[in-house]
């Protein structure tokens, strides 16, 4: 086969090469049930063909909404990508109002919909969507259109020639997917992606993620609407990698030990997740175990990479390894090695600790706009550096502003933001992308990441202060689940903390502190506020005197998607939790 140049070759490059049995695999009624390479490629194309005998036209819109990765959301993408239209991944978690806005302003023709939840949604506000015909659901819903309707529709093959057609007019420039990033403020914004932005930057990813053709799985479980995963399936495909769907996030243990991955993406929340449970875990051990894992932790803090520490550390990390971080990798399926890691700043000692226990996360950069790869790092010839997220890609460049903010070029730069020139005007300046990231490159090459622009703010004083930095430290801390600096105008940072409620419960009841029943009466204990002070001031050490968290408040709810405290990717809503803990704010600087 040629080179790829357009999205729906993937899985025509892999049947080239490999035929696997399991190329996408799915678990129905406790049974994962495997789709094959030609059997994906047989039903995208009856996709394609249903779609066409339904009127679809090249440029049409179609949404794709599921709360859980799945094997046909991928059939869907790749008959819809055929016959020339654009899918539209929509985030399930968002509000049905922000349904609306997006369904009207990318005018999909028809939507895909996972489960009764989702549908339930969309009927709430399908009649102010006079573009929308039809919905389809993945599962069997009454009352639902069901997606096989359409294999049933396609069986006929007697228009692939149409299919075949549609294929060879859409070029590599071509849009592919408009992506609403969810943002932290103001309406989504629909960012176009070409054929070629994405699948230049799945090429550019094959030198600098060290995967393997065959005899590999991976399981995905991120949301597959947002490009990071959807880049990554691409790639697995690429490689002929086998692809489990988790079933849940909150079935991600139970899953990761039935499948056995060499490779899973992740971001630092959850990594934070699986860390504290294996923490917790080690704190409930007694005696000679306690003492062993605890100084495996030690010992894991202080990794450097490629030998630097000398050979009684590599020593001492081989008897860590067999005795202790064994265990961890067999709790995450005993074959897992890598992570590729984005979404937000990861924790230094999460890379350092993960790396230990012969888990490596290769901490990357990139946005939706960036289809999405930026910078990874990779430990092949000396491409691995703790607090960087690694080197540049090749054929994407990148140039800091006199400001400090990371400017980008390449073939992955999106073609704009859907039906908002003045937008696109705004952030590609002269062919460079302006992130809205503050970041600088360092001798060796590595990028690193200080900030975001807009969320950096002046103290009355004129003290600049960049919240992220301080945020990072602070949740290092086991009682900080989440948190965030505010301060901006006002004559000091603040701010407003979510403490980690199980870490909390399980300290009190060590030091036979009675806490009260509900999270107010928690977050309101003097004795824990006297704790968290003491976090608080021990973190402070290690920033300027204007930088230092003078005030906190702590928040009695858990910070959540739902909620609205936080993105889809998991990234602080500033102005939302600004505006939920107003009362606060004034407290604080009243």
């Amino acid at each position: 086969m040629a080179e790829i140049t357009r999205l729906f070759e993937f899985p025509y490059y892999q049947l080239e090469r490999n035929n696997i049995l399991d190329c996408l695999v799915t678990k129905h009624n406790g049974v994962w049930v495997k789709t094959s390479t030609q059997e994906y490629i047989d039903k995208a194309n009856a996709i394609s063909r249903a779609l066409l005998r339904l009127g679809v036209n090249k440029n049409d819109k179609i949404a794709v909404i599921s709360t859980t990765n799945r094997t046909e959301w991928n059939i869907i993408d790749i008959g819809i990508l055929q016959v020339g239209a654009q899918s539209v991944p929509i985030y399930p978690t968002i509000s049905e109002d922000d349904y609306q806005y997006i369904l009207n302003h990318s005018e999909s023709v028809y939507c895909f919909v996972s489960d009764a939840e989702v549908l339930r949604k969309i009927n709430l506000i399908k009649h102010n969507v006079p573009t929308l015909k039809e919905v389809y659901s993945f599962n069997e819903i009454d009352g639902c259109k069901n997606w096989k309707e359409l294999l049933v529709l396609g069986e006929d093959t007697s228009n692939q020639d149409v299919v075949e057609d549609r294929k060879n007019q859409i070029h590599t420039e071509d849009l592919a997917t408009i992506i609403y990033t969810s943002g932290t403020t103001g309406v989504p914004k629909g960012v176009m992606l070409s054929h070629r932005n994405i699948v230049s930057n799945v090429l550019a990813a094959t030198s600098r993620i060290p995967l393997n053709e065959g005899n590999n799985r991976t399981m995905s479980y991120l949301p597959v609407c947002h490009i990071l995963e959807r880049f990554y399936l691409y790639l697995c495909q690429y490689y002929s990698i086998s692809i489990y769907f988790g079933e849940s996030l909150d079935k991600i243990g139970d899953n990761l030990k039935e499948v056995h991955p060499n490779i899973i993406t992740g971001v630092p929340r959850v990594l934070e997740k699986v860390y504290d449970k294996i923490y917790a875990k080690g704190s409930e051990l007694s005696g000679i175990k306690r003492k062993l894992f605890f100084w495996a932790i030690d010992l894991g803090m202080r990794y450097e990479p490629y030998g630097v520490n000398g050979w009684f550390y590599e020593f001492q990390l081989s008897i860590a390894r067999k005795l202790v971080f064994s265990k961890w990798k067999e709790g995450v399926g005993g074959k897992l090695d890598i992570i590729p890691c984005g979404s937000a700043a990861l924790q230094p000692r999460l890379a350092r600790i993960f790396a230990a226990a012969q888990i490596t996360i290769l901490e990357g950069y990139g946005l939706t706009e960036t289809s999405p790869l930026v910078a990874i790092n990779d430990m092949r010839n000396k491409g691995y550096k703790i607090g960087t997220v690694g080197k540049v890609i090749e054929g994407v460049e990148v140039k800091i502003a006199e400001d400090g903010e990371i400017l980008c070029k390449g073939p992955n730069i999106m073609m704009g933001y859907y039906k908002d020139e003045a937008l696109t005007k705004e952030v590609l300046v002269d062919g460079y992308f302006h992130t809205g990231d503050i970041g600088e490159i360092d001798s060796e090459g590595f990028l690193k990441i200080t900030d975001r622009k807009k969320e950096m703010f002046k103290t009355s004083g004129g003290k600049y202060i960049s919240p992220q930095l301080l945020e990072n430290a602070m949740k290092q801390s086991r009682f900080i689940e989440q948190v965030m600096v505010i301060g901006d105008g006002q004559k000091m940072p603040a701010a407003f903390i979510q403490i980690h409620f199980d870490f909390v419960k399980e300290w009190a009841k060590l030091h036979e502190i009675d806490l009260g029943t509900t999270n107010e009466m928690i977050v309101s204990n003097p004795r824990l506020i006297e704790r968290i002070q003491e976090e608080v001031s021990e973190i402070n050490k290690k920033f300027g005197n204007w930088e230092q968290i003078k005030r906190f408040e702590l928040t009695p709810d858990v910070w959540s998607i739902e909620s609205g405290h936080l993105t889809p990717t998991m990234k602080l809503r500033r102005k939302i939790v600004l505006e939920k803990y107003k009362d606060l704010y004034q407290k604080i600087y009243s």
